[in-house]
């Protein structure tokens, strides 16, 4: 570490996991800030459907804020924003696109954007969607950090006019997600919060291989799933998990499964969250296939890729003790070597230190300092 940071995130929620798998990124990254000596102050649109449902309202490795609008934000920590060394923007945050409007207005040292959902950002941007950021923003910001790699990182600098585009892999706070040692209890799980695009293949890859193995057991953790949905008896349902449960759920199951959304698929190299969670806690994963997958985790060796049906029945029914405890423990040593918190917030800080300090501009125009 060069320096020490002061670090403002304005995020969808830190606070709350419900429904919520940002909460969870947010989370490792932060600790991992802290644990290197920097200090953060995350701010959180106060909205009630997460404030009713808030698992970590007083964090103890961050300034946790609420804000109920653009002008309680501008006009409370106005100050703050100025003095940051850098102020981080997320994606889906609240008027996301007033929000840097506003916040790009205080001239900050360093304006960042830190997208987790690229795939899905883009797709809205070719839409003329500008839920949360909108496209004449991009060329604006200092650093895109993505949570995509691969050639999306191009595409953000070509098609769309980034300064600086840079991975920002999710991770995994090593320190909280370890096997428990509990006795299995299902033999294939999955955690996730409905999303209609990937419900097909949670339906191929999870709910057949179910109704064709009545003698093993199944679960589905998220909440938001349908009432019309027809769970075969061996899936048990979990309408909400929170983080501090998700090593016992994972410690559980003989194997997990991932699903990834259709725009990260056709955008490769966008590792899920909860890819990284399952490996720190030793349960071997069952995946979709994206491209860059088998860079991360390759297929056979630390982590098994099903197509079909067929190809998760055969894991759970022709796989050994030792092949799955093998997988497992490349996933885990793989994980813990470079997609930790800490490690991400390495990539992070070195990133920020990188990046030239805004002079105060002579107008009100704000466009990127090339390095």
């Amino acid at each position: 570490m060069k320096e020490r940071l002061d670090i403002v995130i304005l995020g969808l929620s830190l606070s709350s996991s419900w429904g919520n798998g940002h909460a969870t990124t947010f989370r490792a990254l932060i600790r991992g800030l802290k644990a290197d000596g920097h200090d953060v102050l995350f701010l959180e649109r106060d909205v009630p459907w997460y404030a009713d449902q808030r698992d970590l309202p007083d964090p103890d490795f961050c300034d946790l804020a609420y804000y109920s609008d653009l002008n309680e934000l501008t006009g409370t920590y106005a100050d703050r924003l100025r003095a940051a060394d850098a102020v981080i923007v997320g994606s889906y945050v609240p008027e996301g696109a007033a929000v840097i409007d506003k916040v790009a207005a205080l001239h900050p040292k360093r304006l960042c954007f830190y997208d987790i959902d690229t795939p899905v950002t883009l797709a809205k941007l070719d839409r003329g969607d500008e839920e949360y950021l909108a496209r004449r923003q991009v060329p604006l910001l200092d650093a895109y950090f993505s949570f995509s790699g691969g050639e999306v990182l191009e595409r953000l600098k070509k098609r769309y006019g980034a300064c600086k585009a840079m991975a920002l892999y999710c991770s995994v706070d090593a320190d909280r997600y370890d096997g428990t040692g509990e006795a299995v209890r299902w033999d294939l799980g999955y955690l996730g919060t409905y999303s209609p695009d990937r419900q097909p293949t949670l339906e191929r890859l999870l709910l057949e291989p179910a109704r064709r193995l009545p003698e093993l057991r199944f679960v589905v953790a998220g909440p938001q799933y349908p009432p019309e949905i027809d769970w075969p008896a061996n899936v048990e349902r979990i309408e909400h998990l929170p983080p501090s449960g998700h090593p016992s759920f994972y410690s559980r199951q003989r194997f997990t499964l991932n699903v990834t959304r259709a725009d990260m698929i056709a955008a490769g190299w966008s590792p899920s969250v909860r890819l990284f969670e399952a490996a720190a806690c030793g349960t071997p994963i069952i995946s979709d296939f994206w491209r860059g997958l088998d860079d991360l985790l390759p297929d056979g060796e630390a982590i098994v890729i099903a197509r079909r049906t067929v190809d998760v029945i055969d894991a759970l029914t022709e796989v050994s003790e030792k092949d799955r405890r093998s997988i497992a423990l490349a996933a885990r040593a793989r994980v813990l070597r470079g997609h930790t918190g800490l490690a991400r917030a390495r990539e992070l800080a070195a990133a920020l230190e990188e990046l030239p300090v805004r002079e105060q501009p002579k107008t009100s125009t704000l466009v990127c300092v090339s390095a």
